[in-house]
């Protein structure tokens, strides 16, 4: 009988440090072969950190880290034979042309010249780079350079992708471009681990991690996770939806009060009970509203929620 493979990528009772700052608490995770594994929460929440970590780029002050059966803290250079490491600001030369960076980064892996050569071709046309060959780094949009940053990352076929906030700054449609690349990837067998502050970017990925405050708060498929919502979400549509905003907060039975655009939305323990409650408040107040109705939650409706019911602060 053939043994189950082990995971890809695995953290144990990982901790880092830094002064005044506990950035990374205890954490353990596993990542199996071919997954999109999502590392999401605000700016400052650690997750820089775990990339890093798991990278070899700094050592933990406790616990192991794992690349395909290999141990980062150990053998960081082993491990970095079989992962590529995107970080937020990759490393690209703008005085350099599209293939002079790609060439660069080949060397670098000490790819040999005929392989080079041979994949270079089909990974700029791939992601739609191949026109671009000729065009300097420092000329290319924003969502370009990180198309061409994950063709330097895969210049030598890595089993395992580390991006930290790859679409940050980045144009909707890149982004979605960008994610199509990820896809991909994941179905030739790359597991890819990803960290985004962008909470309905998150959505996307096959298991996604919530962290906060250097804690993985939660760990699940993300539809797995929108059914641990406590209680109801509302949604309130009008024009002055900031003033209902502030006029809902002090109702008893809410959890939260989201502000999307000409939209509200309302966590609350029980819609049945609170739906004519808020309705009253509302006319009461003299603010225009469409009838209130139960909606289904985002990505970040339940990152605020599960918070809230962690006793944290977002």
């Amino acid at each position: 009988m053939t043994p189950e493979p082990g995971p890809m990528v695995e953290a144990k009772k990982l901790v880092k440090n830094f002064p005044g700052v506990f950035a990374v608490k205890e954490l353990s995770f596993s990542v199996g072969k071919g997954e999109i594994f999502g590392l999401a929460g605000p700016d400052g929440a650690g997750k820089t950190t775990v990339i890093r970590l798991l990278a070899g780029v700094m050592p933990p002050d406790s616990g192991t880290a794992t690349i395909d059966g290999i141990d980062v803290v150990r053998d960081p250079e082993k491990a970095k034979q079989h992962l590529s490491y995107m970080p937020q600001r990759f490393g690209l030369y703008e005085d350099l042309t599209v293939d002079e960076n790609v060439r660069f980064y080949a060397d670098i892996f000490e790819l040999p010249v005929a392989l080079r050569n041979q994949r270079i071709g089909p990974l700029l046309t791939s992601f739609g780079m191949e026109p671009f060959r000729k065009r300097l780094a420092g000329q290319l949009s924003g969502g370009m350079k990180q198309k061409l940053g994950l063709v330097c990352a895969l210049i030598h076929t890595p089993k395992i992708l580390l991006l930290d906030e790859p679409t940050t700054g980045v144009d909707p449609v890149s982004r979605r471009d960008f994610w199509k690349i990820l896809y991909g990837l994941r179905e030739e067998g790359v597991t890819i681990l990803i960290s985004t502050a962008y909470l309905e970017e998150a959505e996307r990925c096959t298991r996604l991690a919530l962290f906060h405050q250097g804690v993985m708060a939660y760990c699940d498929t993300p539809a797995h996770l929108k059914t641990k919502m406590p209680g109801k979400l509302l949604n309130i549509a009008s024009p002055r939806a900031r003033e209902i905003q502030k006029r809902i907060q002090s109702l008893e039975g809410l959890s939260g009060a989201l502000l999307m655009g000409d939209h509200v939305h309302v966590a609350v323990d029980d819609d049945l009970k609170r739906i004519p409650e808020i309705t009253r408040a509302l006319a009461e107040a003299g603010l225009p509203f469409d009838p209130v109705t139960v909606t289904e939650p985002t990505m970040e409706d339940l990152f605020l929620a599960l918070l809230k019911t962690k006793g944290a602060s977002p």
